[in-house]
């Protein structure tokens, strides 16, 4: 069974299931939805908790043995397994396989992973698991999602805000759940009556968000051009390489680059896409950002990156932020990006 988060809380009133498996990439989420498991089954009479990290040191035969020496005096236990973020070996999966086959009702497995992929959700462990327990996967919402993640995070709390109000908190801490939990918490103890408007907001609050390369390219890929230079104003604020992130573009660019020129060839679509191994959920934005950027202008912005990154290893007095800007406004379609310069 999958449950997310938000509704963990609603699910555990029902009772404890005999496992749980967290992933994903948000930190903030995979500990409050352990601490949240944990305090239930204490409640439930779990007292004993035994901690293991999967690895090539793990005696996988001391798992089964806090699982099956049980005497009648003995605490209810949790088992819990952390994979690690390589994935597990074949012989991991099936060592995880006969732990879950050897749960009973005085035993709770609590498993921790990064964010999993389409192959390991079709994996015998993890159906096995899923089938017997719950899975919660705990990644961190996305630009559209968080409006609606911090609304209800406000209500959990008794904090009441308006659309602008929730879309400022969005801008304000994207890609940082943790400082969003603390600028919440903050906000009711500064707020009594749970009201938050944006002046209250903008007057307790610090910008907390954080972004990354690959979030300016999801935003590039989409065409999202206020997106875009708000994440690019935010990487130089940050003090972020601009080589990093030219270098980032630069492999997009020449990914994006081959694919038109296979659809040049009459290659169908879905086949670019498969071959360069896109994953279903992000094909939209593959599909949308070739629509919209023709060959004639993939090498226009290739050119301008060379350009750039040119620049920034020789000319160490000029910033290279303006025209990286403006680069990000042509691949959204906004403007015809920088006149090449002379070699």
């Amino acid at each position: 069974m999958r449950v997310y988060p938000e509704q963990l809380a609603e699910r555990l009133k029902q009772g404890l299931a005999s496992a749980y498996l967290l992933a994903g990439n948000e930190p903030l989420l995979l500990q409050e939805t352990a601490d949240r498991v944990r305090q239930q089954a204490r409640d439930a009479g779990f007292l004993e908790r035994h901690s293991y990290n999967i690895d090539n040191q793990l005696d996988w035969n001391e798992v089964l043995d806090n699982c099956q020496a049980l005497s009648l005096f003995s605490s209810r236990q949790i088992i819990e397994l952390i994979m690690p973020d390589s994935g597990i070996t074949a012989t991991q999966a099936k060592s995880l396989q006969t732990v879950i086959d050897a749960l009973h009702p005085d035993i709770l497995l609590l498993v921790q992973s990064p964010r999993l992929n389409k192959k390991q959700e079709s994996s015998a462990w993890f159906k096995a698991l899923t089938t017997q327990g719950i899975y919660v996967p705990c990644n961190t919402p996305d630009a559209r999602q968080l409006p609606r993640f911090i609304q209800q995070r406000c209500q959990q709390l008794g904090l009441t805000a308006d659309a602008e109000t929730i879309q400022i908190l969005a801008q304000w801490h994207e890609g940082n759940l943790l400082a969003l939990a603390q600028s919440l918490h903050k906000l009711t103890l500064i707020y009594p009556d749970g009201t938050l408007t944006l002046p209250r907001i903008q007057e307790a609050l610090s910008r907390h968000n954080h972004y990354t390369p690959f979030q300016l390219l999801d935003a590039l890929l989409a065409g999202q051009a206020k997106r875009s230079q708000r994440i690019v104003r935010q990487l130089e604020a940050e003090g972020v390489e601009a080589i990093i992130v030219l270098r980032t573009l630069q492999r997009e660019l020449t990914q994006l680059y081959r694919m038109q020129e296979m659809g040049q060839q009459g290659i169908p679509l879905n086949r670019i896409l498969e071959n360069f191994r896109v994953w279903q959920n992000r094909r939209e934005l593959y599909v949308g950002a070739l629509h919209r950027l023709p060959l004639p202008t993939l090498l226009k912005a290739i050119q301008q990156l060379s350009q750039l990154e040119r620049q920034a290893k020789t000319d160490y007095d000029t910033s290279v932020w303006p025209g990286l800007s403006t680069l990000c406004a042509m691949m959204c379609g906004l403007s015809k990006g920088l006149p090449l310069l002379p070699h």
